[in-house]
């Protein structure tokens, strides 16, 4: 039995829930932003699926030291307040020190551990102190029963407040690979997994000095994880994918957004109903 973990008025777990967290690697501008989460919401409407807009206001594990991160910590939290305000949509955001905790949990309702930090123990500590919803992604060097210590480090700060997200182990050098028995390992550990169906594509440093991917696996991927019982994805949306300025060769399309999510629901459905999620 896995614990429901409440997002404002989203239950992550339940029985017949379904999230989706969605939005572009990085925050390009306020206006692309405010667009991107705009189109996202109308198809959760339309679809109705509940969701949490993405994007990160600094990207600071890219490849090459000239990539664009992004806006910053004070300009980035202020277009994600926006977004709020706005649209009314929850947001989630990557927290990379310690430093950053604080002011992100006073706008992000859920604060994210990138998968590179899933073992910071002083980070991990420090955002489960805030009392806001952690979700922590799986290292690309981790076994799926290695979160274990990782949930552990956040129950003994005090938070069960918990999201565990799957994107891909190395599978040799510039490869990931997905294991979709890791849905059901980190799921027995009491929490809601999520399946990140963008970055699980990606093809890290492929490019030299940035990162390539395989898009076109997306939805394949995105399929089999709510076959296999995940209780929501995470992906990277963007309407130009090849004029990104982050991760656009694994960013799904937003007008194969809505195809791919009813596809996605009806599957959740099938499994939910026959009682076959993990």
């Amino acid at each position: 039995m896995i614990k429901n973990v409440a997002i404002n008025n989203i239950k992550v777990g339940a029985d017949d829930s379904f999230l989706l967290l969605a939005g572009p690697c990085v925050i390009e501008s306020e206006a692309h932003v405010l667009h991107m989460a705009e189109q996202i919401a109308a198809v959760a409407q339309e679809k109705k699926f509940d969701t949490i807009f993405k994007a990160s206001f600094d990207k600071a594990n890219r490849s090459s030291i000239k990539s664009f991160r992004g806006p910053g910590l004070k300009e980035g939290l202020a277009i994600l307040k926006k977004v709020k305000a706005d649209l009314g949509l929850p947001v989630v955001t990557d927290i990379h020190s310690i430093e950053q905790v604080e002011p992100v949990a006073e706008v992000a309702d859920v604060l994210q551990i990138p998968a590179f930090l899933c073992r910071q123990t002083d980070l991990l500590v420090a955002a489960a102190k805030t009392g806001r919803v952690v979700n922590v992604k799986k290292g690309q060097f981790l076994a799926p029963w290695d979160m274990k210590q990782v949930v552990a480090k956040l129950e003994e700060a005090g938070t069960e407040n918990i999201l565990l997200t799957e994107r891909g182990v190395s599978f040799g050098y510039n490869n990931l690979v997905s294991d979709f028995r890791s849905l059901s390992i980190m799921r027995a550990l009491g929490y809601p997994v999520i399946y990140d169906a963008t970055h699980s594509v990606q093809l890290p440093g492929g490019q030299g000095d940035t990162s390539g991917g395989q898009s076109e696996y997306v939805p394949v991927l995105a399929r089999a994880a709510a076959a296999v019982g995940c209780d929501g994805l995470f992906m990277e949306v963007h309407d130009n994918p090849a004029k990104a300025l982050s991760d656009g060769p694994n960013a799904l399309d937003l007008k194969l957004l809505p195809d791919l999510m009813e596809q996605v629901l009806e599957i959740n459905q099938i499994v939910k109903r026959k009682k076959l999620n993990v």
